[in-house]
């Protein structure tokens, strides 16, 4: 497949997804990434639905996540409106979810100790102390820290929400230690690349934690958005309500929140041994 023809292809559909459909810059790019990998699998710019139908077969048949075929399926519907065609596609029933994989303190602990330099410290302790997403961590500038109080405001976060996030004083300390040694404007992006002093990439911050996490002896995989769920894990075992923890982690509905409740089947337990009746 050429390759200039292709990113012309994905350059014309960024352009509708953006003026004629108006979505927000996250979903433009999750939409992009999945077309472009659809398209040189299907071997086709313009493909038809027997094309498509095929790739999503294989996708299922070999066991895709669910957030995957969806995403999928809407980008394809979207590129297929970019060239005047209607195509309608099923969703899978969405699985009911629990978080399994996260961090316990220790291993936070052991992750921020194992930085080379305050910068890796920084990027890890603002990962770990606010739970914002790799993305809103790249596209962070300097102005938007507030270190008096301690929080930190998102600009055009997930569904192109803004939002404002705590912060522990640990971790401030720690941003003004990088800060000091880091110069920036307030227009800046926070976080750079060292050597051409770039805006991160997502690629650039999950190479970081991976290499912190070898160095720590972690020995699993660890990557961004899991300090996310620990960060509300480890909240809910501290007693934290479900309602700080909705609006720290910015979900929409308190539905996305309730998934760290029902993964925990023994704080539930723990919460019925402390208000159970005394009967005798």
């Amino acid at each position: 497949m050429d390759k200039t023809k292709l990113a012309n292809q994905i350059k014309k559909f960024e352009e509708f997804l953006i003026v004629d459909q108006g979505l927000s810059k996250t979903t433009v790019g999750g939409y992009c990434r999945a077309v472009s990998i659809a398209l040189r699998r299907m071997h086709k710019f313009v493909p038809q639905y027997d094309d498509v139908k095929k790739h999503l077969l294989w996708m299922h048949a070999n066991e895709y996540s669910y957030s995957h075929i969806v995403n999928t399926s809407l980008a394809i519907e979207q590129y297929a409106r970019s060239h005047g065609m209607t195509i309608k596609l099923g969703r899978p029933r969405k699985p009911t979810r629990v978080v399994q994989d996260i961090l316990t303190e220790s291993e936070v602990s052991r992750l921020i100790q194992a930085a080379k330099g305050v910068r890796e410290k920084a990027i890890i302790c603002l990962l770990a102390y606010s739970g914002i997403r790799n993305s809103e961590l790249c596209g962070l500038r300097v102005e938007h820290v507030n270190l008096g109080d301690n929080h930190i405001t998102i600009k055009g976060g997930k569904n192109n929400k803004d939002r404002r996030t705590n912060i522990a004083a640990e971790c401030t300390k720690t941003l003004i230690d990088y800060l000091v040694a880091y110069k920036r404007e307030p227009e800046s992006f926070l976080f750079t690349t060292i050597v051409n002093n770039n805006r991160l990439a997502t690629c650039d911050t999950r190479k970081l934690i991976r290499t912190v996490a070898k160095r720590a002896n972690i020995g699993r995989r660890v990557f961004p958005h899991l300090f996310r769920h620990s960060l509300a894990t480890n909240l809910l075992n501290r007693g934290a309500s479900l309602i700080m923890i909705k609006n720290q982690l910015g979900h929409s509905f308190i539905e996305s929140t309730m998934i760290y409740a029902t993964s925990m089947p023994f704080r539930t337990r723990s919460e019925y041994d402390y208000f159970k009746p005394a009967y005798m």
